[in-house]
C-alpha cells in the first residue's frame, strides 16, 4: 500500500451531534419524561453515527489501483495528478469544473487532488478528490502511475487493442 487517509467527519460535528441529543433530552424528557428523553437522545445519536459512518470516504492507493471510496480506476487510466489548494479546489469544483469530472468531495475538507484521465472510452475528464494530505496523495499517485510512455489500454473487450488518445488543438 502507497497511500491510505480516511476522510471522516471532525470532531466538532461530533459535539454538535452529542448537543443536540443532550438538548433533545431534556426538553422531550422534561415534556413527556426521562423515558422518552433518553429514547430520543439515544435515537438520534444512533442516526447521527451512521451518517458520520456512512459520510466517511477511504482512500488507498496500492500497486494495481486506487480506490476512493467504493470506485476504483486502474493506474494505467490515469494521465496525472496535481495537488490542489483551498483556492483552486473551490475554483476547480464551483465555475472551473466540468460538468462530466466525477467529484468525491466533502465540505469538511477543503484542499483536494485532480486525477486526469488518460482513457479515451471514457467521457469523465478527471476525478476531483478531497484530502487532507493532497500533496501526498499526489506524490503516492504519481509515483503509482510510473512512466506514462505506454499508452493506456481501453476497457471494451471489444476494443482490446492499444490505443493512443487524440490531442486536439
Amino acid at each position: 500500500m502507497l497511500f491510505r487517509e480516511r476522510l471522516s467527519v471532525p470532531l466538532l460535528w461530533w459535539l454538535l451531534a452529542a448537543g443536540f441529543a443532550l438538548s433533545l433530552l431534556l426538553a422531550i424528557g422534561l415534556y413527556l419524561g426521562p423515558v422518552w428523553g433518553i429514547g430520543a437522545a439515544v435515537a438520534s445519536l444512533l442516526v447521527a453515527i451512521g451518517l458520520f459512518i456512512r459520510a466517511a470516504v477511504l482512500i488507498v492507493i496500492d500497486r494495481q489501483a486506487i480506490r476512493i471510496g467504493r470506485s476504483q480506476i486502474d493506474h494505467g487510466y490515469i494521465a496525472g495528478c496535481r495537488a490542489l489548494d483551498a483556492e483552486a479546489t473551490q475554483r476547480r469544483a464551483g465555475v472551473d469544473a466540468d460538468v462530466r469530472a466525477y467529484l468525491v468531495l466533502r465540505p469538511y475538507v477543503a484542499t483536494a487532488v485532480e486525477l486526469t484521465l488518460a482513457d479515451p472510452a471514457d467521457p469523465v475528464p478527471y476525478w476531483l478528490v478531497s484530502s487532507r494530505r493532497p500533496k501526498e496523495l499526489a506524490r503516492a499517485v504519481t509515483a503509482a502511475i510510473g512512466d506514462r510512455s505506454e499508452p493506456p489500454r481501453v476497457r471494451d473487450a471489444d476494443k482490446a487493442q492499444e490505443t493512443r488518445p487524440r490531442l486536439t488543438e
